[in-house]
Protein backbone atom coordinates (compact mmCIF):
# COMPACT_ATOMS: atom_id res chain seq x y z
CA UNK A 1 0.00 0.00 0.00
CA UNK A 2 1.29 3.22 -0.64
CA UNK A 3 1.91 5.66 1.79
CA UNK A 4 -0.02 9.14 1.55
CA UNK A 5 3.91 10.69 1.25
CA UNK A 6 3.82 8.96 -1.91
CA UNK A 7 0.79 10.61 -3.40
CA UNK A 8 1.94 13.44 -6.09
CA UNK A 9 0.86 17.28 -5.39
CA UNK A 10 -2.81 17.42 -6.06
CA UNK A 11 -3.79 18.73 -9.19
CA UNK A 12 -5.26 21.95 -9.88
CA UNK A 13 -9.14 21.73 -10.81
CA UNK A 14 -9.60 22.78 -14.73
CA UNK A 15 -11.98 25.80 -14.89
CA UNK A 16 -14.40 25.70 -17.89
CA UNK A 17 -14.58 28.34 -20.86
CA UNK A 18 -17.46 29.93 -19.10
CA UNK A 19 -15.83 29.41 -15.38
CA UNK A 20 -12.37 30.86 -16.84
CA UNK A 21 -14.51 33.90 -18.70
CA UNK A 22 -16.47 34.57 -15.00
CA UNK A 23 -13.17 35.11 -12.94
CA UNK A 24 -11.91 37.29 -15.30
CA UNK A 25 -14.92 39.45 -15.72
CA UNK A 26 -15.05 39.55 -11.81
CA UNK A 27 -11.36 40.73 -11.72
CA UNK A 28 -11.88 43.24 -14.38
CA UNK A 29 -14.76 44.83 -12.23
CA UNK A 30 -12.51 44.96 -9.27
CA UNK A 31 -9.57 46.40 -11.06
CA UNK A 32 -11.71 49.04 -13.00
CA UNK A 33 -13.76 49.81 -10.17
CA UNK A 34 -10.22 50.89 -7.52
CA UNK A 35 -8.29 52.29 -10.25
CA UNK A 36 -10.98 53.78 -13.00
CA UNK A 37 -11.25 52.38 -17.10
CA UNK A 38 -8.03 54.32 -18.14
CA UNK A 39 -5.28 53.65 -15.26
CA UNK A 40 -6.50 49.93 -14.95
CA UNK A 41 -4.17 47.73 -16.51
CA UNK A 42 -5.09 44.47 -18.25
CA UNK A 43 -1.80 43.15 -16.57
CA UNK A 44 -3.69 43.69 -13.31
CA UNK A 45 -6.36 41.66 -14.17
CA UNK A 46 -4.66 38.76 -15.49
CA UNK A 47 -2.32 38.66 -12.46
CA UNK A 48 -5.85 38.29 -10.24
CA UNK A 49 -7.01 35.71 -12.05
CA UNK A 50 -3.18 34.11 -12.40
CA UNK A 51 -3.18 33.83 -15.88
CA UNK A 52 -1.26 35.75 -18.67
CA UNK A 53 -2.33 38.67 -20.49
CA UNK A 54 -3.22 37.14 -23.81
CA UNK A 55 -5.67 34.84 -21.88
CA UNK A 56 -7.49 38.05 -21.27
CA UNK A 57 -7.52 39.29 -24.95
CA UNK A 58 -8.36 35.47 -26.02
CA UNK A 59 -11.37 36.01 -24.25
CA UNK A 60 -12.63 39.45 -25.11
CA UNK A 61 -10.44 40.29 -27.26
CA UNK A 62 -9.43 43.80 -26.03
CA UNK A 63 -9.30 46.21 -23.29
CA UNK A 64 -12.12 48.33 -24.49
CA UNK A 65 -14.68 45.08 -24.94
CA UNK A 66 -13.50 43.89 -21.37
CA UNK A 67 -14.78 46.89 -19.84
CA UNK A 68 -17.78 47.18 -22.05
CA UNK A 69 -18.67 43.36 -20.63
CA UNK A 70 -18.07 44.94 -17.64
CA UNK A 71 -20.51 47.03 -17.75
CA UNK A 72 -23.25 45.17 -19.10
CA UNK A 73 -22.83 43.28 -16.06
CA UNK A 74 -22.48 46.33 -13.64
CA UNK A 75 -25.87 47.37 -15.42
CA UNK A 76 -27.63 43.66 -14.76
CA UNK A 77 -26.06 43.99 -10.98
CA UNK A 78 -28.33 47.10 -10.56
CA UNK A 79 -31.36 45.58 -12.28
CA UNK A 80 -31.05 42.62 -9.47
CA UNK A 81 -30.47 45.47 -6.87
CA UNK A 82 -33.69 47.13 -7.89
CA UNK A 83 -35.67 44.48 -8.22
CA UNK A 84 -34.63 41.05 -6.91
CA UNK A 85 -33.01 42.21 -3.26
CA UNK A 86 -34.16 41.07 -0.51
CA UNK A 87 -37.45 43.41 0.89
CA UNK A 88 -37.95 44.29 -3.38
CA UNK A 89 -41.71 44.90 -2.21
CA UNK A 90 -40.43 48.03 -0.80
CA UNK A 91 -41.84 51.27 -2.34
CA UNK A 92 -40.22 52.13 -5.71
CA UNK A 93 -39.59 55.69 -4.04
CA UNK A 94 -37.53 54.25 -1.10
CA UNK A 95 -35.85 52.32 -3.52
CA UNK A 96 -35.18 55.52 -5.76
CA UNK A 97 -33.88 57.18 -2.57
CA UNK A 98 -31.64 54.13 -1.75
CA UNK A 99 -29.92 54.69 -4.84
CA UNK A 100 -29.64 58.07 -5.01
CA UNK A 101 -28.18 58.27 -1.34
CA UNK A 102 -24.27 58.64 -0.83
CA UNK A 103 -22.36 55.79 -0.17
CA UNK A 104 -21.55 55.29 3.65
CA UNK A 105 -18.98 56.77 5.67
CA UNK A 106 -19.08 60.13 3.36
CA UNK A 107 -17.34 58.67 0.39
CA UNK A 108 -19.64 58.72 -2.45
CA UNK A 109 -18.62 56.34 -5.64
CA UNK A 110 -15.88 54.44 -3.07
CA UNK A 111 -13.72 52.20 -4.57
CA UNK A 112 -14.90 48.98 -5.36
CA UNK A 113 -18.68 49.99 -5.99
CA UNK A 114 -20.68 49.91 -8.92
CA UNK A 115 -21.63 53.71 -8.99
CA UNK A 116 -17.66 54.01 -9.21
CA UNK A 117 -17.77 52.24 -12.30
CA UNK A 118 -20.67 53.65 -13.91
CA UNK A 119 -19.18 57.13 -12.89
CA UNK A 120 -16.30 56.15 -15.09
CA UNK A 121 -18.33 55.33 -17.61
CA UNK A 122 -20.39 58.46 -17.71
CA UNK A 123 -16.99 60.08 -18.15
CA UNK A 124 -16.01 57.64 -20.97
CA UNK A 125 -18.91 58.61 -23.04
CA UNK A 126 -16.83 60.43 -26.22
CA UNK A 127 -13.87 57.80 -25.51
CA UNK A 128 -13.61 55.90 -29.38
CA UNK A 129 -13.29 52.60 -27.31
CA UNK A 130 -15.06 52.56 -24.07
CA UNK A 131 -17.60 55.58 -25.69
CA UNK A 132 -20.39 52.60 -26.74
CA UNK A 133 -20.44 50.45 -24.07
CA UNK A 134 -20.82 53.42 -21.71
CA UNK A 135 -23.38 55.04 -23.39
CA UNK A 136 -25.61 51.65 -23.46
CA UNK A 137 -24.42 50.78 -20.02
CA UNK A 138 -26.56 54.39 -19.61
CA UNK A 139 -29.02 53.57 -21.51
CA UNK A 140 -30.06 50.28 -19.23
CA UNK A 141 -30.33 51.54 -16.37
CA UNK A 142 -32.00 54.39 -17.57
CA UNK A 143 -34.32 51.95 -18.33
CA UNK A 144 -34.51 50.31 -15.25
CA UNK A 145 -34.81 53.70 -13.51
CA UNK A 146 -38.04 54.82 -15.81
CA UNK A 147 -39.58 51.30 -14.76
CA UNK A 148 -39.12 52.39 -11.01
CA UNK A 149 -40.11 56.02 -11.58
CA UNK A 150 -43.22 54.09 -13.34
CA UNK A 151 -44.11 52.03 -9.81
CA UNK A 152 -43.43 54.90 -7.36
CA UNK A 153 -46.37 56.96 -9.75
CA UNK A 154 -48.79 54.07 -9.40
CA UNK A 155 -48.26 53.78 -5.97
CA UNK A 156 -48.87 57.59 -5.31
CA UNK A 157 -45.27 58.73 -4.43
CA UNK A 158 -44.50 60.52 -7.78
CA UNK A 159 -46.18 63.12 -9.98
CA UNK A 160 -48.41 61.59 -11.99
CA UNK A 161 -47.47 64.27 -14.73
CA UNK A 162 -44.01 63.18 -14.70
CA UNK A 163 -42.55 61.61 -17.52
CA UNK A 164 -40.56 58.56 -16.37
CA UNK A 165 -38.15 58.45 -19.02
CA UNK A 166 -37.05 62.15 -18.21
CA UNK A 167 -37.16 61.97 -14.07
CA UNK A 168 -34.99 58.69 -14.85
CA UNK A 169 -32.34 60.49 -16.92
CA UNK A 170 -32.84 63.25 -14.50
CA UNK A 171 -31.92 60.62 -11.38
CA UNK A 172 -29.12 59.67 -13.81
CA UNK A 173 -27.23 63.00 -14.08
CA UNK A 174 -27.23 63.21 -10.04
CA UNK A 175 -25.52 59.97 -9.90
CA UNK A 176 -23.07 60.61 -12.73
CA UNK A 177 -21.78 63.84 -11.78
CA UNK A 178 -20.96 62.95 -8.37
CA UNK A 179 -17.49 62.60 -8.64
CA UNK A 180 -17.57 66.18 -9.68
CA UNK A 181 -19.13 67.49 -7.05
CA UNK A 182 -16.94 64.99 -4.42
CA UNK A 183 -14.02 66.59 -5.82
CA UNK A 184 -15.04 70.36 -5.80
CA UNK A 185 -18.25 70.78 -3.55
CA UNK A 186 -17.19 72.62 -0.35
CA UNK A 187 -18.75 70.14 2.38
CA UNK A 188 -19.76 67.40 0.58
CA UNK A 189 -20.99 64.92 3.03
CA UNK A 190 -23.60 67.81 4.11
CA UNK A 191 -24.48 68.96 0.80
CA UNK A 192 -23.96 65.76 -1.57
CA UNK A 193 -27.75 64.57 0.92
CA UNK A 194 -29.78 67.69 0.32
CA UNK A 195 -29.02 67.36 -4.18
CA UNK A 196 -30.30 64.10 -3.81
CA UNK A 197 -33.49 65.12 -1.88
CA UNK A 198 -33.79 68.18 -4.65
CA UNK A 199 -33.63 65.95 -7.00
CA UNK A 200 -36.06 63.55 -5.64
CA UNK A 201 -38.50 66.32 -4.55
CA UNK A 202 -38.69 67.51 -7.98
CA UNK A 203 -40.38 64.73 -9.29
CA UNK A 204 -42.57 64.18 -5.75
CA UNK A 205 -45.80 63.46 -5.66
CA UNK A 206 -47.40 67.19 -4.06
CA UNK A 207 -48.28 65.32 -0.58
CA UNK A 208 -44.93 63.59 -0.78
CA UNK A 209 -42.96 66.89 -1.29
CA UNK A 210 -45.11 68.20 1.20
CA UNK A 211 -44.07 65.94 3.88
CA UNK A 212 -40.69 66.42 3.01
CA UNK A 213 -40.39 70.43 3.19
CA UNK A 214 -39.91 70.57 6.71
Amino acid sequence: MRGAEQAGPARRTRLTADQRRESILKAATEVFAEAGYRAGKVSDVAARVGVTEPVIFQNFGSKAALFAAVLDRVASDIHAELHLRPGHHDPAARLLAHILSPSPAGKPHAPGSHRMLFADAAALIADPGAGEAASRAATVIAGHLADLVRRAQAEGDIRDDADPEAAAWLLLSVLSTRPLRAASMPRPGRLEPAVAALALRAIAAPAVAAGHGG
